[in-house]
């Protein structure tokens, strides 16, 4: 799915005596892009080749194990490929993203050695230049990385998270490291294809955060100008969705609802177990402290102690990236069909169920009600109405979900447009990398 080359209008100015390179960097919770323009000013977005196929997306996960003794790492595809060929000998993480603005994050235990969130994020970025097409490593010039209007996670501390990127870029070789609202990088990219001047609105739904920016663009000779009017965000999107499947299909079948008896009386098995397991993220330390102990009590306390029994077993045995996939590609095939099939079989564990779509959109309803007032507020902070909106612009993974979709059909669909949902930001990173006023794009305080 590699993008064509765009065009790019001049900019007003270039940086230093000739335009430069610069690289735009997507950093996803669940997959990112990296881009790059270069003299010519146009848009080329790495690729990735894996089992001889190319993509332009790499899965955000790390994989971590021992090798001559010594501790290897892979990346994206090929760190999942490492995890499936041996999940026993090999410490698997993904969403690791969400971590990025939280305190209560300070490391994990990794062959017994501390791995602080830079650390992991430095592996991440130097593992996905080394395997990109034409990159390879690091270019010399500007990096543009996105940021969440709104971080994941409770609490978030902006400037942590801010303070975390920067530490870890530097240790992969970038000194001139500008931040750049994920909306109003696609909502940039977006702008090349303008005609005339337009008000736009841009909803970014990404795997962690759900982010919208609202910028009135103007076309000159010198070039394409922008002033941003409003930005906002809610953290959940896709991540989320898929909980919502898991909340309602999976963990049922896993024990939830179900009760053991203590001292006589039976109590409900506790929620919170159920909580984590829906976030992926989670599972390695479900399975690292003290949960598994715990499930083992309450299975014998148990009425019904089978579905406990299930759910240890997929902890242990570290089933949690196919049930993972088992659940997206049910997501995926509910943007497409009026109802999926949820098909999940492995070590002794047999899931099925048929899902709705209406039955997931009533599922989803309290995160697309969030979504709404978030765009709500982002008209109200640019003083503006529906009416005064030219142009929305869809992107990201979950903006394929027919009811996100719906959302913005108040707008008028002659104006929603979508395309290159998956690239869109890192692409306009990468061009307003060569902007010489820069900094009126850029995130100026966490």
């Amino acid at each position: 799915m590699a993008m064509e080359d765009t065009a790019h209008r001049p900019p007003s100015k270039a940086f230093g005596d000739e335009v430069q390179v610069s690289l735009g960097l997507d950093f996803g919770t669940t997959n990112s892009v990296a881009a790059m323009v270069g003299s010519e000013g146009r848009v080329e977005t790495a690729r990735f080749i894996h089992d001889g196929l190319t993509d332009s997306v790499c899965r955000s996960a790390l994989s971590f194990f021992k090798s001559d003794h010594e501790t290897q790492i892979e990346i994206g595809p090929w760190a999942v490929d490492r995890y499936l060929a041996d999940p026993m000998d090999c410490r698997f993480l993904q969403s690791f993203k969400t971590f990025a603005a939280s305190g209560s994050f300070r490391s994990t235990a990794i062959y017994g050695r501390p791995w602080r969130y830079e650390d992991l994020m430095a592996a991440f970025v130097e593992g996905l230049l080394s395997k990109s097409e034409p990159f390879h490593s690091q270019p010399s010039g500007r990096l543009v990385i996105g940021r969440p209007v709104a971080y994941a996670g409770h609490a978030p501390d902006a400037a942590l998270a801010q303070s975390r990127y920067l530490t870890a870029l530097a240790r992969c070789g970038f000194e001139d490291v500008h931040f750049v609202y994920e909306p109003v990088a696609a909502a940039f990219y977006f702008a090349q294809r303008l005609e005339k001047d337009a008000t736009v609105l841009v909803a970014d739904f990404g795997g962690g955060t759900s982010d919208f920016s609202i910028v009135r663009f103007s076309l000159s000779d010198e070039g394409l100008r922008g002033i941003p009017l409003a930005r906002t965000g809610v953290g959940l999107a896709g991540d989320r969705f898929d909980y919502r499947l898991i909340d309602n299909v999976i963990s049922p079948r896993l024990g939830k609802g179900s009760q053991y008896k203590s001292f006589g009386k039976l109590l409900d098995i506790p929620i919170h177990y159920f909580a984590n397991f829906a976030a992926w993220h989670q599972l390695a330390i479900m399975k690292a402290g003290p949960t598994i102990r715990e499930l083992r009590q309450l299975a014998n306390a148990s009425d019904s102690p089978e579905p406990l029994e299930m759910l240890i077993t997929i902890i242990e045995n570290d089933l949690g990236y196919p049930l993972y996939k088992a659940v997206s590609e049910t997501k995926l095939a509910l943007s497409h069909h009026e109802q999926a099939h949820l098909s999940f079989h492995s070590d002794g564990i047999d899931i099925d169920a048929t899902i709705e779509r209406a039955e997931f959109e009533r599922w989803i309803e309290p995160d697309l009600k969030k979504i709404d007032q978030a765009v709500d507020l982002a008209l109200e902070q640019a003083a503006l109405t529906v009416s005064d909106i030219d142009k929305v612009f869809l992107t990201g993974g979950s903006s394929f979900v027919p009811a996100v979709k719906a959302r913005f059909n108040r707008f008028g669909e002659e104006r929603l447009e979508t395309g290159d949902q998956l690239l869109s930001i890192a692409s306009g990173l990468a061009l307003i990398g060569q902007e010489s006023d820069i900094h009126r794009w850029t995130v100026r305080e966490a």
